[in-house]
């Protein structure tokens, strides 16, 4: 035991000796594998930290909320003609309403303009801070319940300001931490565009799928009657041709299975755009369920395209090491022939080149580990994009590095071992 010890620490010791009398060599072998255990490490660290702020940002929408639009990712990923899809007509605050009264299962809906289209932006201003342009919103009294926002600060508009066309404002984070860091902002007047508006409340961080930079908190929130006056939007009708920015929201009663909400308000937007019962939808109904399902097709597709990056990587890696090693029994046939006419067995020849090959593709995974690692944590400092490092990125990644090695050196390692030890003497 104490014998085959010893010649497993001398193989291994030949083995590390070898590495660091080619250095040249063993770095490009290195370097190789690093690249793609970097891609491993790196890109699953911000592909999975935006995974899980997707699904958290999808999860706060409340899991019984049925949302309407005019098209959504459910038509596109079913793989629906964007152009067809533009032909359908646009939603209205008047669908909206017509829901609310129609739809028994329905208990509240709200809508919003500016959501789920092409957004409006405009800066906003106070006294001489200025932000940059962010997204304006304008929506109902029951946006906070039905989309499931906070209030912070202040309050948020009421029904009578929404009737009454009042310029009032509820802004969000952002805006609120550009133009009020230090300063009260309930009561304040603040313009948008051309006009002021006076400042009610501030809603509380929204839940992104992007991490803070992916703007969930740009926004203001104004009244939808203010904002068709001031913005010159008209969704009175249903026009085709037309892609209009309005989402609607609606929560069914308590103890209302979704599906029956989903279907109550199908029947009222078929029934509004005259639809044939032969005829499919001309509109998207959303679910949060349904969501997940298009994103898990969506992050499924993104890890598949992710392992065969890594796998090309790894592959020219894995090449790389094969050459190398192969060169390697070419330059040492005189020390092999020596080593085995001293008594060396095959099986200690194909271990000591294995080892060497194991350890220089297992080198190459731990440089690829740390830049990967240094990589998600760069990007998330310098951008605020979420990411996540699981345990199991670093384990495919280590494994998969030895593996390489063993795999694309196993080769020469035979042809080494396989050597007649006469014949190696006599190469020069």
């Amino acid at each position: 035991m104490k014998l085959r010890t010893g010649l497993a620490v001398e193989t291994i010791r030949m083995a590390v000796d070898t590495i660091l009398t080619y250095k040249l060599r063993s770095a490009l072998t290195i370097l190789g594998v690093a690249i793609g255990i970097t891609s491993i490490v790196g890109v699953t660290s911000i592909v999975r930290g935006f995974d899980e702020s997707l699904r958290e940002s999808v999860r706060s929408l409340g899991s019984d909320t049925v949302f309407v639009s005019q098209f959504s990712g459910l038509s596109l990923s079913s793989g629906a003609d964007f152009f067809e899809l533009m032909q359908r007509p646009n939603l209205t605050p008047a669908d909206a309403r017509a829901i609310s009264r129609q739809a028994p299962t329905i208990d509240s809906v709200g809508f919003v303009l500016g959501e789920g289209g092409p957004p409006t932006t405009a800066q906003l201003q106070y006294r001489n801070q200025r932000t940059t342009s962010i997204r304006v919103l304008g929506t109902t009294e029951n946006f906070p319940a039905v989309f499931h926002v906070g209030v912070d600060t202040g309050r948020f508009f009421t029904e009578s300001e929404v009737s009454h066309r009042r310029q009032v404002a509820v802004l969000g984070q952002a805006p609120y931490e550009a133009l009020f860091p230090a300063v009260d902002p309930i009561g304040k007047t603040v313009r948008l565009g051309n006009l002021r508006y006076e400042v009610v409340g501030v809603l509380g961080p929204r839940p992104s799928p992007g991490g803070v930079s992916a703007g969930q908190d740009d926004i203001v929130v104004i009244p939808q009657s203010t904002y068709q006056k001031q913005f010159g939007i008209r969704v009175h009708r249903a026009m085709r041709g037309r892609l209009t920015s309005i989402m609607i929201a609606a929560i069914p009663h308590a103890g209302v299975a979704r599906d029956d909400a989903v279907r109550d308000v199908e029947t009222v937007m078929r029934i509004r755009h005259g639809l044939r019962l032969d005829e499919p939808n001309d509109f998207d109904v959303v679910t949060q369920e349904a969501a997940m399902r298009l994103w898990d097709r969506i992050s499924q597709a993104t890890y598949l395209a992710l392992v065969s990056i890594a796998s090309i990587a790894l592959l020219v890696g894995g090449i790389g090491v094969m050459a190398i090693m192969t060169i390697s029994v070419t330059e040492r046939t005189r020390e092999i022939g020596t080593r085995k006419a001293l008594g060396a067995r095959r099986r200690e020849i194909l271990w000591q080149f294995l080892l060497e090959a194991a350890a220089l593709t297992g080198l190459g995974g731990v440089c690829g580990m740390l830049v990967g690692t240094a990589f998600g944590i760069g990007v998330h400092y310098a951008t605020g994009f979420p990411i996540s490092l699981p345990w199991w990125s670093y384990a495919i990644g280590s494994g998969s590095s030895v593996s390489v090695g063993i795999l694309f050196g196993l080769l020469p390692a035979i042809r080494a071992s396989g050597l007649d030890p006469i014949e190696a003497l006599r190469h020069e």
